[in-house]
């Protein structure tokens, strides 16, 4: 009996599979798309699947498969909906368009947020009067530079705001002392024989710097910026005094520029019971005064980090009275009496920043015209590309900017928020990364999350000088995060729009970000912009995928002509690259004062978007006569 058994299971066990590799053999795909006499000719006579139960054997098997290979697909699709993975194989999936493939459209009607004409803005830091590139900022070349980006405003603060001393001395050559042996003998003479021959000039103050000066200035700089890097490692700073002479031509290349001067106090300069001495400052504000220069001000910056700086802590209620003395201080200085004040410059909203913000508010909040607090993304340990193209790392701003505002509202509903002070890495950044063209979706992205988020200014550090987070280095030439700043100050303007985007198959969802690495924002575009009618929409796309996304204008953007602005690396460095290209155009000055043609690639109506991988790129919707943007 046994052997009989085996015996029968063996053959139904090579019956099975002999019918299953039927089944599922290429010709028999194609027996059963043949008529039924090709078929019946094909089908052998000895087959193992002839049976009294073989038809429905086969109907049911066929319905099992049929239905595993549905569920498989179905769940296979909804997991690559939360988490995007690459294909194994370099051939397209099943699919693959329809799912890459995104709707957008954008609500015309009314804006979601207006924010401020300067809503791109500018930062210096202090430590450009210790390293000598102050005396440079007349250069013909950087006032262009800073001008492409006005309307703006340039903060001058940063980590030794609190070390500052204003000084109305003039006399630069007893006061600056004796240069490194290895600099020519009349280095400094030529400075001061410079700013000499700049004040017998009316109007905006401009010089053209020899070659040899700028080279030996860019060897001092080299020197000093080891000193202050080890300054801010050691968390030991010395005092910087700023002159008459040096407000002089920090106010000349703001006023050049077309941008607003703000200028930050030392809020460390304290009596011995712990109150704001304020000598230093009204010296100054006299002398800004009687010089007529138009200045916005603030009182330190990162107030809640004093007590490891320098082993003093000033609470949130002493804070809130220097700057209530400071109001009282511009004031009665007649010409500052309306002068705009700005603070308190809290940093990353963590325990200790929170809790002085949320005292500063309850005690203070009326007395400043907009609240500030600083950002960085990460700290300089960061040594990857891959680091910068986080989204989590790209997400962390907005729940930054939920604590902050939640402190704000709570207190002064309503209340304009800056962001003081924005860079992607601490301490002055990584070089030949924070100053490549990866940086750049940091920085387009903060940008769309601050602005959908009505966070009204936000101040970039820093536009020259110092660390690897500058938008120009010291050669005077433009980093990529200039050029994406350049571009979004002629497209973009301060009226932000609701988007809303949707994959194939998906109900399209406010603010709807598909799959996290495709960020797309929308606004007016920019009046200032003569080459668009109002009415005219900007879009923004930020490409963090490997693959290449097509995009379809939906609704109201549909049937119209687009522009497209497509920034890409240049050179074989990539995604470390410090060159871009506009639409394959490598872009570059032309002399110190011609910036390049922005030439646009229009796309015809009805025209998909194809944005290629790790791109950043802006489109001009034209023409289309957006109710919100008409006014």
């Amino acid at each position: 009996m046994r052997p009989r058994y085996r015996t029968t299971i063996e053959l139904r066990r090579s019956s099975f599979r002999a019918c299953f590799l039927f089944f599922f053999s290429p010709l028999s795909l194609i027996t059963r798309t043949d008529p039924p006499a090709l078929q019946t000719k094909k089908m052998p006579k000895s087959s193992p699947c002839v049976s009294p139960w073989s038809s429905l054997w086969l109907a049911s098997l066929a319905t099992f498969v049929v239905q595993s290979v549905l569920s498989s697909s179905y769940s296979s699709s909804s997991s690559s909906s939360s988490t995007y993975q690459r294909p194994a194989t370099s051939g397209k999936r099943p699919g693959f368009m329809e799912r890459t493939l995104i709707l957008l459209d954008v609500n015309t009607r009314s804006p979601i947020r207006v924010l401020n004409d300067n809503f791109l803005s500018l930062q210096l830091d202090p430590s450009i009067i210790k390293d000598g590139w102050l005396d440079f900022l007349s250069s013909k070349r950087l006032v262009t530079l800073a001008r492409g980006l006005s309307p703006a405003f340039l903060r001058f603060g940063g980590k030794r705001t609190d070390f500052l001393q204003f000084n109305n001395q003039k006399n630069l050559a007893k006061f600056r002392g004796p240069g490194p042996d290895y600099y020519l003998k009349n280095y400094e003479d030529d400075i001061v024989r410079s700013d000499i021959a700049l004040d017998k000039q009316n109007g905006c103050k401009l010089a053209n710097h020899p070659d040899i000066m700028l080279e030996l200035q860019r060897e001092k700089a080299a020197t000093t910026q080891l000193v202050l890097l080890k300054e801010q490692l050691s968390n030991i700073y010395s005092n910087i005094t700023i002159t008459a002479r040096s407000l002089d031509k920090l106010y000349n290349f703001a006023d050049c520029a077309g941008l607003h001067l703000i200028l930050g106090l030392n809020a460390l300069h304290r009596n011995p019971d712990n109150s704001w001495n304020t000598s230093s400052t009204l010296s100054l504000l006299k002398y800004g005064a009687g010089k007529k220069y138009n200045i916005s001000w603030e009182l330190g910056n990162e107030p809640n980090a004093y007590r490891s700086m320098v082993g003093r802590a000033v609470n949130s209620t002493q804070l809130a009275q220097d700057y209530t003395k400071l109001r009282t201080l511009l004031q009665s200085v007649r010409y500052y009496h309306r002068a705009h004040l700005y603070g308190p410059n809290a940093g990353r909203p963590r325990k200790n920043a929170i809790l002085l913000l949320d005292g500063f508010m309850k005690n203070a909040g009326s007395v400043v015209d907009a609240v500030t607090w600083q950002h960085y993304f990460m700290d300089g340990r960061v040594n990857k590309v891959e680091d910068f193209l986080k989204t989590r790392l790209l997400d962390t701003l907005t729940e930054q900017i939920t604590k902050v505002t939640k402190v704000v509202n709570t207190h002064t509903p309503g209340k304009k928020v800056w962001l003081g002070g924005l860079g992607p890495a601490w301490a002055g950044g990584i070089s030949n990364l924070s100053d490549t063209y990866a940086a750049g979706f940091l920085w387009m992205n903060t940008l769309g999350m601050a602005a959908m988020q009505g966070i009204d200014v936000v101040l970039r550090h820093s536009f020259f000088d110092y660390g690897y987070t500058h938008l120009v280095d010291q050669h005077f030439n433009p980093l990529p995060d200039y050029w994406f700043s350049l571009v979004f100050k002629r497209l973009v303007g301060p009226r932000v729009l609701a988007v809303r985007v949707a994959g194939l198959q998906r109900k399209p969802q406010p603010g709807r970000v598909i799959r996290d690495k495709l960020r797309i924002y929308a606004h007016c575009t920019s009046y200032y912009n003569h080459n668009y009618v109002r009415g005219s929409i900007t879009i923004y796309i930020i490409n963090l995928h490997r693959s290449r996304k097509k995009i379809k204008l939906a609704g109201t953007l549909r049937n119209n002509t687009v522009h497209q602005y497509l920034l890409q690396p240049y050179g074989t460095d990539g995604l470390r690259a410090k060159h871009v290209q506009l639409n394959g155009e490598k872009l570059l000055m032309l002399d110190n004062e011609t910036f390049p043609e922005l030439k646009p690639k229009t796309l015809r109506a009805g025209r998909t978007i194809a944005m290629p991988p790790m791109t950043i790129g802006f489109y001009v919707i034209k023409n289309i006569n957006a109710y919100a943007c008409r006014r």
